[in-house]
């Protein structure tokens, strides 16, 4: 890398990313295909740059991962973040969402549906961050939550894949708050494809390790600058920055953490013992 670019690409790439995935999205709208083909592949296209951004400018290099904590965050992606979300969307549905539509509730009326779909986009993200907000905060202050959340935190290199590294009991609850309500809401299912690229392309960037600087979006965005400090081996570090997509609840109540001058030290869990193979993960937080 130039010196004029180490100095200038950390600044463009997210925004730039970011940018490339929504117009995208719009482009494959406007040409007509289908919204699972317009939502999905402005998402893998954002995998795809991440990782070959990690590649060529990382962050760290002791953040590069060895081959079986790939195997184990890959079974993650593929067990807990797409094979798991249609069943439980399914039992929603059977559960809840088909009864409600059927008595035809008010809450279904709570919901701006006149509103711009980018409009609504924005505020499905801000509603959705804070109700995540809340929970995610929870999990670091209850101790039968953190058991579950501490399968998140057991990662001690920052790379973009273990973004999927969650327990499906906690995905659940995720979901719960994050999909349930505003599907009882009838939100326009544009809106809701809006707000998973939104998601998912942030999350990539929250967890990667590219040589990123965000500057004043770290007060709007959950930022790779600012998640890293999330993941911090010290509680006192980590309990801080818990937005998703937007930070900004974070800085209402309180949380928002960025040290100047200094950078996270070691990532992960106290525990040294702690399991890494996804089966183990998978008993860790029902085990003494």
């Amino acid at each position: 890398m130039t010196s004029n670019s180490s100095r200038v690409l950390p600044w463009l790439i997210y925004p730039a990313v970011i940018t490339v995935a929504f117009a995208l999205f719009a482009l494959l709208q406007w040409s007509g295909a289908p919204l699972i083909l317009s939502t999905y592949v402005p998402v893998l296209a954002t995998a795809a740059f991440v990782t070959l951004l990690e590649s060529k400018y990382p962050h760290r290099a002791d953040w590069r991962p060895p081959g079986a904590e790939v195997r184990t965050d890959l079974t993650f992606m593929v067990i807990v973040q797409l094979a798991f979300p249609p069943l439980v969307g399914f039992l929603f549905a059977y559960a809840l969402i088909r009864p409600a539509a059927a008595l035809d509730l008010p809450i279904a009326r709570i919901w701006p549906h006149g509103w711009p779909i980018w409009i609504q986009a924005v505020l499905m993200v801000l509603a959705v961050d804070f109700l995540r907000y809340w929970l995610h905060r929870a999990a670091h202050e209850n101790d039968t939550l953190w058991r579950l959340h501490s399968v998140h935190h057991s990662v001690e290199q920052l790379y973009w894949l273990n973004t999927a590294r969650f327990h499906p009991l906690e995905k659940a609850l995720q979901m719960a708050f994050d999909s349930l309500p505003f599907l009882l809401m009838r939100v326009d299912p544009v809106v809701l494809a809006l707000y998973y690229i939104a998601y998912a392309t942030n999350g990539f960037f929250q967890h990667c390790n590219i040589e990123l600087r965000y500057g004043p979006l770290n007060y709007i965005v959950g930022s790779a600058e600012t998640h890293r400090w999330h993941h911090s081996r010290l509680p006192r570090e980590s309990n801080a920055n818990y937005g998703n997509t937007v930070i900004v609840w974070d800085l209402l109540f309180g949380t928002w953490y960025l040290p100047k001058a200094r950078e996270v030290d070691q990532l992960g869990l106290q525990d040294p013992e702690y399991p890494k193979s996804f089966l183990r993960l998978m008993r860790a937080p029902f085990a003494r």
